[in-house]
Parts: structure tokens; sequence; C-alpha cells
């Protein structure tokens, strides 16, 4: 679906969309241009000078500009519009006469391009700028940064490939391969799609080239399994059936591959890309969308293991995650890849930015007590930030939020699809529809639909995994994977009104999962809430949820920009005369009092100071 073709109103997107517009995107601005992040593009930089450019600063640029683009799709800015020409300028400038595009192998090590495929992230940064340049072409029509990046594609089509003279290379951090495809779709040149597909095809095969590259540059330390199974290079892709390696690269990769399955037909591909969801969605998630569990390579560990207090579940591998959900929608129609869209975008990404829109979370995990934050490695942020050195999830949230539109509807000939519900309405050359709805904190969306002249089609409503009784104008659907299929004849001002209905929900772990043992969190649609210390003071490993204590949710208008929170009766865990003994020997029966249980949105925790958090309640 063309973003041009969503528009959002007044409703929780719409809100968190002019937020990013209004002070997000000038704040990372402010932070690229005060760390040296755009007059890296000025290529002065000299030994010894401040503000050496770092490998993936152009990564940053790529996603800000994209971003940029997003906002000016929806919402015609001229103040943006020239910063982002300025920025243009700059980068068409530092481009060499072969097209080559990248200010550290420029300035700092400009002999040693293309020497670590591995580690230095030049393929990546390169896909970043072509996503930059499309989406601004789509935006402005402004072919300039456009015609730049296919420069570079060109060279890097030169330079990659299985002619003689040509490097079999591929990046350590996959990104480039969904790049090219959109470059592809953009422009229609077939070159560009039959790099992806090379890039898909060529990681993991033997001999491995970050071993004969790593020797090419002398190093001694030979090139571990470690460091292929992060970078997803451990063997074909076709032959991977478990997700491994860091997280974020991981999800880049197989969203590359399920553009390229989806251009190219190849059946082999899809079906990897479906074994590797299943992977990640079945055993490898965190209930808040969230993937990554430890922070020793950002990565997967095992199956079922998912830690709370020690979690990753960078915001990137959260963006990662909706972008491998999105396309998987487009292999193929089935609610399960928009039921973790969804969950993904609600809790593990949204949760990466603060209500203000000027911090941001780098790592989100499920539990947090401030004492032991400093303490793990690297040290755990308690509080949101307002940049990081490693900035790359900044910039990521905020041109999925400002693209959200692109990834409510889609269409499949006669059928139009709604994966996500939104205030706004769908505008087609054949038809025209409207969404009214507060979700995620009301139960019904009225849909009314417009076509330009009366005629039969399909309307695709996704009823979410979550629900049980959702109804279409009072009565109970018929659902083919996971979508109520209402084809009739429509005519202007058709009404549809879709009720979803919301009860608060005990979720439990699979058994295996043996850090939730004994515990439940608690859902509402598709928001999941936590416990925060500011509603219940410290210990929150003392507050004991009943099973059968009634819990009910109410909105409220003033707390923490307007939430539903979650209230019932709890138990709090007394344990009286211990003094100065850290240990005992007369196991006591606990005494408990009774407490009011307040829980809130996991994505807005934070947004009161620091203190203790978690997900997952004691039953």
């Amino acid at each position: 679906m063309p973003l041009a073709a969503v528009t959002l109103r007044v409703g929780f997107w719409q809100a968190r969309q002019q937020l990013i517009r209004r002070v997000t995107l000038p704040a990372q601005y402010e932070w690229c241009r005060r760390t040296g992040r755009i007059d890296a593009w000025r290529l002065k930089w000299k030994p010894g000078q401040p503000r050496k450019p770092h490998i993936f600063w152009d990564s940053d640029i790529g996603k800000w500009i994209e971003a940029a683009a997003y906002s000016l799709m929806t919402k015609p800015d001229t103040a943006l519009r020239r910063r982002v020409e300025r920025l243009i300028d700059r980068i068409a400038q530092a481009q060499r006469r072969d097209g080559y595009l990248n200010p550290y192998f420029t300035v700092v090590e400009p002999g040693r391009r293309w020497t670590n495929l591995r580690d230095a992230h030049e393929l990546y940064g390169a896909g970043h700028l072509m996503e930059a340049a499309t989406a601004y072409h789509q935006a402005t029509g402004d072919t300039r940064l456009l015609r730049v990046l296919c420069r570079y594609a060109d060279h890097i089509d030169r330079t990659f490939g299985r002619r003689r003279g040509q490097k079999r290379g591929y990046c350590g951090h996959p990104e480039i391969e969904l790049a090219l495809v959109k470059l592809y779709r953009a422009i229609g040149e077939k070159r560009y799609l039959r790099l992806a597909e090379y890039f898909v095809n060529e990681r993991g095969r033997q001999p491995y080239y970050f071993a004969g590259e790593a020797g090419a540059r002398g190093e001694e330390m030979p090139v571990t399994s470690a460091i292929y199974r992060c970078t997803q290079s451990h063997r074909p892709v076709r032959k991977q059936r478990e997700a491994v390696g860091h997280a974020v690269r991981a999800m880049y990769l197989y969203a590359g591959m399920a553009d390229v399955a989806r251009e190219t037909g190849d059946r082999t591909l899809r079906a990897a890309c479906r074994r590797l969801w299943d992977s990640v969605t079945q055993r490898r998630m965190y209930l808040t969308g969230g993937i990554g569990s430890t922070r020793q390579g950002e990565a997967f560990t095992f199956d079922y293991d998912l830690p709370n207090e020690t979690a990753y579940t960078e915001t990137c591998a959260a963006v990662g995650l909706v972008l491998f959900a999105h396309r998987m929608l487009q292999l193929e129609a089935d609610a399960r890849y928009a039921d973790v869209m969804e969950r993904a975008l609600y809790n593990g990404v949204l949760s990466g930015i603060s209500l203000d829109g000027r911090q941001f979370f780098y790592a989100n995990p499920l539990a947090v007590t401030p004492a032991s934050a400093p303490f793990l490695q690297p040290p755990m942020a308690v509080e949101r930030q307002s940049w990081f050195d490693c900035a790359c999830c900044p910039p990521n949230l905020a041109r999925l939020v400002l693209s959200l539109g692109g990834y409510a509807c889609s269409r499949r000939d006669d059928t139009l699809y709604v994966h996500l519900y939104v205030s706004g309405s769908v505008s087609l050359r054949d038809i025209y529809v409207t969404f009214e709805t507060n979700y995620p904190w009301d139960e019904t969306v009225r849909l009314t639909v417009w076509p330009r002249w009366p005629g039969r089609f399909t309307l695709a409503l996704r009823i979410p995994g979550w629900c049980a009784g959702a109804t279409i104008d009072g009565r109970a659907p018929k659902v083919r994977k996971g979508y109520a299929l209402l084809t009739r004849h429509w005519e202007a001002g058709d009404r549809v009104e879709l009720r979803l209905p919301m009860p608060v929900m005990r979720i439990e772990s699979h058994p295996r999962t043996r850090m939730n043992a004994g515990r439940v969190a608690l859902q509402r649609g598709p928001i999941v809430y936590c416990i925060e210390e500011a509603d219940h003071g410290p210990q929150l490993h003392q507050v004991v949820l009943p099973r059968n204590a009634p819990l009910t949710a109410h909105f409220e208008p003033k707390l923490l920009g307007g939430v539903c929170v979650i209230t019932g009766r709890a138990q709090r865990e007394v344990r009286d005369g211990w003094g100065d003994a850290l240990y005992r020997s007369d196991p006591r029966r606990p005494r408990f009092k009774t407490v009011q249980l307040r829980a809130v949105p996991y994505f807005a925790w934070a947004n009161r100071g620091r203190g203790e958090m978690r997900v997952w309640i004691r039953t």
C-alpha cells in the first residue's frame, strides 16, 4: 500500500507521528550535528582532530533522511525539506568519481574500502542511504539523492558478484538486501534485484568469505563459529532452521529474503522464511515482541530462553521484526504475521521512546531493578537517554512510526486487507475507506466504504489472535487465516462496525520458559502491561496476584498522556523478623497484606522517574 494513500487522523498513532515530527526529528538532527555525523560528509576530518567519523555514521543520516521523507510525504514542511536538501548536497559532493560513498573510508582509512565486510558495515550504510533515497524520491519527486545512490549501487554491482575479478563477499550486517529491492521497485532496474538475490544466495557458502578476508588483512585470530552465527553466515540461508546471532542483523536478512522471494517467486526461499519466522515467534520472542535475549552479542540464545531482567531486546530488533512481519504478509495473507507486527509495534518498539519524544531506550528489558543495572555488561540504562554513541535506534524508531500508514493495509486483486486498526482513511483509485476508532483503548472500529462506482469486491478485516468473540455488525464473522472476508456489492456510504472485545487477560508462558514459572503477565487488546515502583513501592517481586482476583480496566486521561490502566486487588508478601540475618533455617509461612494493583502499559514505563518495573507478576 503506498504510504501516500493512507491518512492518519486524530488517534493513538497520529499523536505519536505529530510528536516525532514536531519534537523528535529536530532533536535527532541536532544530535547528528553536535556529534559530527553531518560534518563528516564534508570530508575535512584530519588525524588528531576530534569527532573522528565512525564506520556507520552514514546509516544514522540515512535513517534520519528516510524518516524526514515519510514526514514530508504526509505533511509538507518547507523548513524540513530545505534541511534535507542541504544534507543531500553534502552527500552528493562526498561521492567519489567511481560512485563510492562512505565518509569513514574516504577520510579515515582511504586504502581499506571493502577489505572488512565482516565488521565495517559499508554495505549496511549503503543500504540505509538507498532506503533514504527511494523514500525521498517518493515523497517529493526529487531525483538527486536517488541518482547518487544509483551510482553507488552501480559501483557495488561492479564490485561484488561471481564474475572474474569481483569479490564473492556479503555484509556482516545484513541490510543492503532489502534496500536493493526497494531501489529496484523504485526505478525498475533488474540489476539491483539480481544483486540483492546474489547477496542472499552467497551468504554462508563455503569457503567462508570472512575467513579469507581476515587472512588477507593479516589477522592471526581465526574467525570463529560464533562470528558466523552472529552474522547469520554459518550456513546458506535455505539451510538455516533456527534464528541465531545478532537479532537486528537476523531481522534485516530475513526481511530481505522475503523481498527477494516475493520478487523472484523462489519457493525454497519462501519456505526458509517460514521456518525462521516460526523459530523467532514461537520459541524466541518475548511477550512484548522484543527479540534478542542476551546482551552478549545482542543475540538470540536457545529456545524458550527469555530472561526478563537481563533481556536485551534492542529497539532496532523490534523494528526489524515489524519489517519482517510486514514482508511475510506480502507473501501470504495470514493474520499471524499481522498479530506479531502489532505486538511489536505497540510494545517492543514504542517502549523505545519517551512520552516527550526526546529520550530513547536501546535495550528494553521486561524487569528492572535499578541497583543491579550498573553491574550488567554492558550496564543497562534504567532511564531513557537523549542519544547514544551507537545511535541506530532513535532514527530507526522515527522512520518506522512515520511510515506506519503503509503497514496498516494492503491490496491484492479485488481484496483490501486491513491489518492494523488506526483512525484515518485509505484512498485508492477505485475505493475510499474511512476508519473511526479509539483503538487500542476502545473495542469498536467503524468503517465507511466509498467505492468510486458501485461494485463487488472484498474487504478483509483482521481478527486479532488475542481476540475472542469478535463481531461484525453484531454477528460472529467467518474467519479465514485470521481475516473476516466481507465479499459483497458495495455502494457509497456502506458502513461496517467491527467490535473486538478487550477483556483483561492473564497470560502464561510455555512451561519450558523457566524464568516465568509461577508468574502471569497482563494484556488488554494488543497492549502488554507492567507494574512500576511508582505505584507499588520497591521490591516488586513481593507483589502477588491471586488467580481469582477480579481485574478491571479504565481510562485515565491525565496519566502518562492518557492510557488505560488495569486495577484490582493483589497481595504483598510481608516477611517480618529477619533483622540482619541473610539466611535462616526455620522457614515460616509468609504473611500477606492486601494492596491495590495498578498496571500501566509497558510502552509507557520509565516516564515517572527511576524505579523498579516488571511485566511478569507472581501468582
